[in-house]
């Protein structure tokens, strides 16, 4: 056996669980079950997020919400979602993960039950605020109760199938609600989590473990306060960004808030014994490497469908369902690579398999770029679907797996929360950024002909190929000139987004390759030596 602190030189990244099985579940029936019940739990999270995207006009037109109310509708769930994952997660793993996931689901059936009764925009702001309360109570303990319930020669494949489930649940999120739009009315939108909350409740109860961190130290206080400020702030700003504008009063003090917060976040943690997260992990090119990798996939992952929706619903004229029925695709490549993807990562190496993975995501991003053409329908974007389906999947899973191996056991709360607000984060930059590149390129595009028009549908022209379609049913005879123009507009913003997308992919997988795994050295670490960490050869 190798000594504590004697460095085992791993050049291909095979992370060093330092988790134990003292708390994995005997039973295998039980751990199918515990998966099963944690991944439905997960959806009901991811779905409630996502399928409200597809229900803003009619939110618009039955309560009367103004535009700027139905991005607070959205990014409020997200935002107390992505501030809270970290305190929340500890909480977890300090008080018990049970009794904190029981009670999350409760309130947040009761959040979304509610939520189909409002008849104000006020109130259901208030509630989705609630509802990603209470989702930050269950999604970090989803993954810690499954690292804590298997052995660790099926946790890998059991992390890759809840990393294929938090991937493709978007989609799935995104097609339920489609549906019932197009068949029935919009509170019904509330259905889908409160019912899969139910089941995901009855079935914790019963099937799943109490576990928690058997320590006697307090808990980090100050360092739970200033993780809510600064990632809270980061993504009040990076949401508000695209929409105020970068330079109003409100995105410039989200952004100082977040930055001195996170600064303060460091310094706080660095001085403490027991921290809240012991920044010095990151250190760990595992972990470090992990998170970027994580947090690229769920840029460019949400960017896309912020981009595919538009041009399956706006340019190929398709309905909420349709378009994301065009998803799936995307989903049926993704899930069974997620699970395999820590298999094949532990034969070839995990620096490959990633690196490999992201490769692959900028092949299928330059392919949508280069292949995607009004003229030949869906057709022109499935093949670009399909490679990006499988490059998230075999970069996703093994990007979680390096995160989640580099915490202890009793700091999988925390780990999977680092984990979630990695993702909602990364989902937060990549629509902001690959968002405004498309709408500055569509205005350009468009200005010319936009300012043939009367100077309150010119803006409306100029804001996106929604404004412009809408604007031009009223036109009259100039409505087909205007639709052509706004949708080649589009199509040309689409592929210098796109691109740059895709250059985000080559660029992490080279950091994959070249900085973050080759020539990574781990140290065999102690449970009771928290302090050993991995250390590294410059």
């Amino acid at each position: 056996m190798t000594p504590p602190h004697e460095p085992v030189d791993v050049e291909l990244l095979d992370p060093v669980d330092p988790h134990t099985d003292d708390e994995a579940v005997a039973d295998a029936r039980q751990r199918r079950l515990i998966l099963i019940t944690m991944c439905v739990s997960l959806i009901a999270v991811i779905a409630s997020s996502s399928g409200l995207n597809v229900a803003q006009q009619a939110l618009a037109a039955d309560i009367g919400a103004s535009q700027g109310q139905l991005l607070w509708i959205i990014n409020g769930y997200t935002l107390a979602l992505a501030a809270l994952l970290m305190p929340i997660g500890a909480i977890g793993d300090r008080w018990g993960r049970k009794p904190i996931l029981i009670i999350g689901l409760v309130v947040f059936a009761a959040a979304n039950l509610a939520s189909a009764f409002v008849n104000s925009p006020e109130p259901l702001i208030a509630l989705r605020v609630v509802a990603g309360l209470a989702a930050a109570m269950i999604m970090p303990v989803t993954l810690s109760v499954i690292t804590t319930s298997f052995p660790a020669a099926e946790r890998a494949k059991a992390i890759g199938t809840w990393a294929g489930v938090a991937g493709a649940g978007g989609i799935i999120g995104l097609f339920a609600s489609a549906a019932i739009i197009d068949n029935t009315t919009w509170p019904w939108v509330f259905s889908i989590p409160v019912i899969l909350a139910a089941v995901s409740l009855a079935a914790t109860v019963f099937v799943v473990p109490h576990s928690r961190e058997h320590v006697e130290t307090g808990f980090d206080i100050p360092g739970a306060i200033l993780s809510v400020l600064a990632v809270g702030g980061l993504v009040l700003a990076i949401q508000e960004g695209p929409e105020r504008g970068w330079t109003s009063p409100l995105t410039i003090a989200a952004f100082v808030i977040g930055l001195a917060a996170s600064v303060a976040f460091v310094r706080a943690e660095l001085a403490r014994d027991h921290p809240l997260l012991d920044v010095r992990l990151f250190r760990n090119r595992g972990l470090t490497t992990g998170s970027v990798n994580l947090f690229v996939v769920f840029a460019l992952m949400f960017a896309l469908f912020l981009v595919l929706v538009q041009f399956l619903q706006a340019i190929l004229g398709y309905t909420a369902l349709r378009a994301a029925s065009g998803l799936l695709p995307m989903a049926v490549m993704m899930m069974p690579l997620s699970t395999i993807a820590p298999t094949i990562a532990h034969r070839v190496g995990y620096r490959r398999t990633v690196a490999s993975g992201m490769i692959t995501l900028s092949v299928g991003l330059v392919l949508l770029a280069v292949l995607a053409d009004p003229g030949s329908g869906y057709l022109s974007v499935l093949p670009g679907l399909l490679v990006i389906g499988a490059g998230v999947g075999l970069s996703m899973s093994p990007s979680t797996t390096a995160i989640t191996s580099s915490l202890t056991e009793d700091k999988q709360g925390v780990a999977s929360a680092l984990n979630d607000t990695v993702r909602e984060i990364g989902a937060a930059v990549g629509l902001a950024l690959i968002g405004s590149i498309l709408n500055s390129r569509y205005r350009a595009n468009i200005t010319d002909t936009a300012n043939t028009f009367p100077t309150d549908v010119a803006d409306r022209i100029k804001e996106g190929i929604g404004g412009a379609l809408s604007s031009a049913a009223q036109l009259g005879p100039d409505s087909p000139a205007l639709i052509t123009a706004a949708r080649n507009a589009f199509v040309d913003g689409m592929k210098p987004a796109l691109l740059i997308a895709a250059g985000l992919a080559i660029a992490a997988a080279a950091y994959t390759a070249w900085t973050g795994l080759r020539h990574h050295q781990l140290t065999t670490q102690h449970r009771d030596a928290p302090e050993s960490q991995p250390t590294l050869q410059p």
